[in-house]
């Protein structure tokens, strides 16, 4: 029996799959502490993603695949939860970084387009960005 079996097909698929990046994105690093599970525990309501589910995906995380979008809006989405767990102990390590290239990819970025979009996330996520920068992300609208 196959995941998409077990689980159907459309949005919610795609949401377990989501789901089942950002767990291996958590446990790269080893364990789970308790910061990450409390962020997991949050990504899984946000993705509708009830407790049959969660434990199936935590024990199992490697078998699901990485889900490629059409819109960059999408795909952006899903690499900003990705850089939340990843930066849940407020730094990225060497796995994560090599992790997070790969699921970019996997989405549907190319391999170019990965790397900047990764350098660049980075330097948001550790508070590296340039005054312009924070002025304009402080002046956009929502």
């Amino acid at each position: 029996m196959s995941i998409s079996d077990l689980f159907g097909s459309g949005e919610h698929l795609r949401n377990i799959n989501h789901f089942a990046c950002i767990v291996n994105l958590a446990s790269v690093d080893g364990e789970i502490n308790e910061q990450e599970e409390t962020l997991l525990r949050r990504f899984a309501h946000k993705l509708d993603i009830n407790e049959t589910e969660y434990k199936m995906v935590i024990r199992n995380s490697n078998e699901f695949p990485v889900n490629a979008y059409n819109s960059v809006e999408e795909r952006l989405e899903r690499l900003h939860d990705l850089f939340k767990i990843i930066f849940a102990d407020s730094s990225i390590d060497r796995g994560e970084e090599e992790l997070i290239k790969r699921y970019a990819i996997g989405l549907g970025f190319s391999s170019e387009a990965s790397e900047a979009i990764i350098k660049r996330s980075i330097q948001i996520f550790t508070g590296q960005i340039s005054f312009d920068d924070y002025r304009f992300l402080l002046e956009k609208e929502d």
